[in-house]
């Protein structure tokens, strides 16, 4: 077979060729995406009970739609979430595995049986159960300079023209503006007045319920011998406020009473509890969800399309601002890798230059690179994978691990030609019988170490199975490539060399003359160290360096800080500032403002939209007075010295000198659809069913002791009882005794003070509420509510403050729960300054949860942190099983079970140098234990595998062809040393450009080219020297427990 593609070069060139065109279409048609789909699929189901407080939210929707969907098929966990705006939030996370279209049907199912069981209010609105991620993929701001337009207009400006199209885009889960100001037809009701003509709200709302009507009276003329059919129509919803102010209430002798004598009326928001600007102007805030399945690039750019066409025909003044866009840094991460990829190139094919000192023979492994990566695109379309970060992050590494086997072939060949074959031909087919089995051998073993990470399950599965897939592809294509189109290549450029003496002609050729005077010399000094080493005597070295290597690795390893995904600069952060509870929005507004004088000294920040009223982080019960967001847009990467995390470091610092506030700046998450708050997130749980206040003080407690330790820069919770409420105390008895009901009273009061969706009216092609509420300014104090009047049966009007009492207590805004107990979410922000991670975080949450949390409290993680915590046995036993992987592939091809311990334990010492690097290079800038450095154990595990399996392989032809255990181990080691160092700085100059990159993406360039450098590095420069040992070792071993011939073995002893 091999002589057939030698003989056949054509037939060998067009293999390849077909593998390249076949990888073209690959690119041409793979999806390009930062990430490939790595959320757990979820889905959301909203309901809202206007006017209605948390508790009551919680009890009456959420509750009963939690026992529906409870356990649906593939469900993981479930958070819920209810806010005193009457607002129910339930999110239901689901397996990685999950179809998200169908879990979202799943729910609906569920969610159906349960809508019998909720308040009339909600079902008349409507439950919505939508599938979509937990993250944002694209933040708008619509602002305007012109001072005609205010928040208002810009929001149902781009209600009408703006937002339906947005969530017409296929892929976009939502499309929520944060403290929506939509339209509404607000009627003010006057209690005075009211009480006056003795009206009560319930009057009005069955006057708006029975005139705001669409009717359908039908046909005259139908089914009849008339020559004319007319359709009868009737006028419908009212639409303006005019029409709204002469609905009638009341007529009585003539007398008419109409809206406009109790009330005013017009056309205003559904919400004024939100004050939101981009760079000082009026704006709304546009935040768009991804829903499962869906690409974020292709739903990105479609979405800015939708808004560029938009934009044609603003208003003047109006413009759009995106404050975060996941493409910009997928884009610019892409932009860094493929930079890196060309310089990878460069560097591998000038370390390949000076080794093999030949333009002809550099060409052969410069053929074999794009053949091995462009064709891995094909089989990357039919596995369904994508071009993202982490496949171009394979096939960066990539290139200096393909190299590796047509070096090997091309070595080879020159090495035949040196023994004495002149023909090209002959040449390349007696170094191919030699080597094949050895190029069969390490692909095998380089594919192998990655298919048990094919069933890593979870986000650590996608990371692993997307890359090493990938890595193993290439590795495979190589290989074709090495024993089809390099032999054919090399039989037909290479060309004997003649020695002619030291000529020194040009700086190119005194340079290669240097280098092989140099080489020639290490190479004899390598050869007297290993024949030191082999000595009996002296043996106890090797096995000494494994066992201080294998320690040192083990230390290392606990020692060094662990994480999952680390933290890159996507251009954008978030500030979250929170005021004492009740603090009033324009407070809140004002704190606000100081902030901002700050940021405009720091030139790395673009643009800054302003929410006040608004805690991002809480989701649904984020919305309250004492809350403020800001989200800053930094410059591009190219323009700025600043990284979010120097920026937030310098914000943090400057506020410190505000009172009577908190304040928290971040970046925006690496990874999309696990939140947006980055470190730890957990929920703490109360599994007693206590009281809320008793539950805050013991997570206080424990958030006290979580900011004691060393590892922690920050544990805060959103959660806060502490906001001023009053506890009404109805006096049932005179309710009663006046002829009224509860429910009578309990109307009446959330008419005034908590405002009553009553109907729809419809304008501008759209429908919107009608709300009835008293104006500000009878509901301002508690004293108003003595101007609030009550009819009885006898028709007087009763102050409704003769039938309840206010008692003052305190409440939280909002109430969550978790997996169906009352929970409070928690961020912890490890102190990455002091070189902690996410990894000691949670070390540190499990000792002090075991100190301080109480009988029948705990806590789960959720977000980014559960998937952390759920990997970390998966990668050990993984780890584990790629070595037993290789262990059996390798005493399957020597028929051996104690020749492959020579190259399994030289491992370790390769593995150790990732960890020494980053400890040296690494903890410094950020970089831990995370998942590029897992994955780059994996890759050496086979790479340094290789280097073994060369060294041993050679020794074992000798060991046949007659020579002692000792010569076959150190003259296998010296034949193979060339090609070792060659691929192994190939592929460390491959990865240099990665090592030291900066910008978009960096530190996981940073953790994976730090991390592969320093095991090959030491791997290599060690591994030569004890691999042949370790033959020694194993060889001796093997033979005396099979018994050898003993003239033969006292032949070899003599001979040693």
């Amino acid at each position: 077979m091999l002589k057939t593609f030698i003989e056949r070069p054509v037939l060998s060139t067009v293999i390849s060729i077909v593998i390249v065109v076949l990888g073209v279409i690959g690119i041409a048609t793979l999806p390009i995406e930062q990430y490939p789909d790595i959320a757990p699929p979820t889905v959301q189901i909203t309901a809202h009970y206007t006017g209605a407080s948390a508790d009551v939210v919680m009890n009456s929707v959420v509750i009963p739609i939690e026992e529906a969907v409870n356990g649906v098929e593939g469900m993981t966990y479930m958070t819920s979430t209810a806010s005193n705006s009457g607002v129910a939030s339930i999110e239901v996370f689901f397996t990685k595995e999950t179809d998200p279209d169908i879990a979202a049907v799943n729910v609906q199912n569920l969610v159906a049986t349960a809508t019998p069981l909720l308040p009339e209010e909600v079902n008349q609105i409507g439950v919505t159960v939508k599938k979509q991620l937990s993250s944002y993929v694209l933040m708008i701001s619509l602002s305007s300079d012109n001072p005609d337009y205010d928040g208002e207009f810009i929001q149902n400006y781009a209600n009408i023209n703006l937002i339906p199209q947005i969530k017409r885009v296929y892929g976009v889960g939502n499309a929520t503006v944060m403290g929506a100001k939509d339209y509404s037809m607000r009627v003010w009701l006057k209690p005075d007045v009211m009480a006056s003509y003795k009206v009560n709200p319930t009057e009005v709302v069955a006057a708006l319920n029975d005139q705001n009507i669409e009717a359908a009276p039908g046909e005259l003329g139908a089914n009849s011998d008339q020559t004319y059919q007319y359709t009868l129509r009737y006028t419908g919803r009212l639409k303006t406020a005019e029409e709204f102010e002469n609905i009638i209430i009341r007529s009585e002798n003539g007398h008419v009473l109409r809206l406009k004598d109790i009330a005013d009326i017009d056309l205003g928001s559904l919400n004024y509890s939100v004050i939101t600007r981009t760079n000082g102007n009026d704006a709304i805030f546009l935040a768009v969800s991804q829903s499962g399945g869906s690409n974020a690039q292709e739903l990105i750019n479609n979405i800015k399309d939708v808004v560029d066409e938009a934009a044609e025909s603003f208003p003047p003044g109006l413009k759009v601002t995106y404050m975060m866009d996941a493409n910009e840094f997928l884009e610019a991460s892409i932009s860094k890798v493929l930079h890196t990829f060309v310089e990878a190139l460069l560097l591998v094919f000038l370390v390949v230059f000076i080794f093999l000192q030949d333009w002809k023979s550099t060409l052969i492994p410069a053929i074999a690179v794009p053949v091995a990566i462009v064709g891995t695109f094909f089989f990357l379309l039919i596995m369904g994978f994508s071009i993202n970060i982490l496949t171009l992050f394979a096939l960066v590494l990539a290139i200096g691990i393909v190299v590796d086997d047509a070096i090997i072939v091309v070595e080879a060949v020159h090495a035949q030609m040196e023994n004495g074959e002149t023909d090209p031909r002959k040449a390349t087919l007696a170094a191919m019988k030699e080597i094949a089995p050895a190029i069969v051998a390490i692909t095998l073993v380089m594919s192998s170490v990655f298919i048990p990470v094919s069933f890593i399950g979870g986000t650590s599965g996608v990371f692993f199975k997307q890359f090493g897939l990938t890595l193993a592809i290439a590795i495979a294509l190589s290989a074709v490539n090495a024993l089809t189109l390099s032999p054919a290549l090399c039989a037909i450029l290479l060309k004997p060399h003649f020695n002619k003496g030291p000529e020194k002609k040009n700086f190119l050729q005194r340079f290669f003359y240097a280098f092989n005077v140099g080489f020639s010399a290490g190479i004899k000094k390598y050869k007297s160290s290993l024949h030191f080493l082999g000595k009996k005597k002296n043996r106890w070295i090797t096995v000494a360096l494994i066992v201080l290597f294998s320690g040192a690795l083990y230390l290392m390893m606990v020692k060094i800080p662990t994480g999952f995904v680390p933290q890159e600069d996507s251009g954008s952060m978030i500030g979250i500032i929170s005021l004492p509870p009740g603090s009033s929005l324009e407070r809140s507004d004002s704190i606000v403002q100081e902030v901002l004088k700050i940021t405009e000294e720091i030139e790395a920040i673009d643009f800054v939209t302003e929410i006040s009223g608004v805690n991002f982080l809480a989701g649904m019960g984020g919305q309250a007075s004492s809350y403020a967001t800001l989200l800053f847009k930094l410059k591009h990467w190219d323009d700025r010295d600043m990284t979010p995390d120097e920026i937030s470091n310098y914000l943090t610092k400057e506020t410190q000198s505000i009172s009577n506030a908190t304040f928290m700046f971040f970046g925006m998450p690496t990874l999309q659809g696990f939140g947006m708050s980055t470190g730890v997130e957990m929920k703490m749980q109360d599994k007693t069913g206590g009281d809320i206040h008793d539950f805050f003080n013991t997570t206080n407690e424990f958030l006290a002791e979580m900011n004691k330790q060393d590892e922690v820069m920050m544990a805060m919770t959103t959660f806060n009882p502490n906001f001023p409420q009053r506890e009404i105390e109805a006096n049932v008895a005179k309710i009663r005794e006046s002829g009224l009901t509860l429910s009578e009273v309990m109307t009446t009061l959330q008419a005034y003070v908590g405002s009553m969706y009553v109907s729809n009216f419809n304008i501008y092609g759209k429908q919107f509420r009608v709300m009835i509420q008293a104006p500000p300014e009878y509901r301002k104090q508690l004293e108003d509510l003595e101007g609030i009047f009550i009819r009885t049966p006898l028709g007087e009007m009763a102050p409704i403050t003769e039938f309840i009492t206010l008692h003052p207590v305190t409440g939280p805004q909002a109430l969550t729960r978790f997996n169906m107990f009352q929970s409070m979410d928690v961020t912890i922000i490890p102190d990455f300054t002091k070189g902690y991670s996410t990894g000691d975080v949670i070390n540190a949450v499990e000792r002090v949860g075991k100190e301080t949390l109480p009988s029948g409290y705990g806590y789960e993680y959720s977000g980014m942190t559960r998937e952390e915590v759920g990997q970390g046995s998966q990668i050990a036993i993984i780890f584990i099983i790629c070595i037993v992987f290789v262990y059996l592939l390798l005493a399957a091809l020597y028929e051996s079970y104690i020749i492959p311990l020579a190259v399994l334990l030289s491992l370790p010492v390769g593995l150790a140098g990732v960890f020494i690097f980053i400890m040296l290079f690494g903890l410094s800038n950020g970089i831990v234990n995370n998942i590029y450095v897992q994955i780059s154990l994996v890759m050496l595990i086979g790479l340094l595998a290789k280097n073994a399996i060369l060294i041993v392989e050679y020794a074992i032809q000798r060991r046949q062809q007659g020579q002692s255990i000792v010569n076959a181990a150190i003259n296998g080691a010296v034949a193979r040393l060339r090609p070792i160092l060659m691929t192994s700085f190939a592929f460390i100059a491959g990865l240099t450009p990665l090592a030291l990159s900066s910008g978009a993406g960096a530190i996981g360039n940073n953790s994976i080219g730090l991390s592969a450098i320093g095991g090959m590095l030491i791997g290599t420069l060690i591994g030569v020297l004890i691999i042949p040992i370790l033959y020694i070792l194993f060889q001796s071993l093997e033979e005396r427990l099979k018994g050898r011939n003993p003239r033969k073995a006292k032949q070899q002893l003599i001979e040693e």
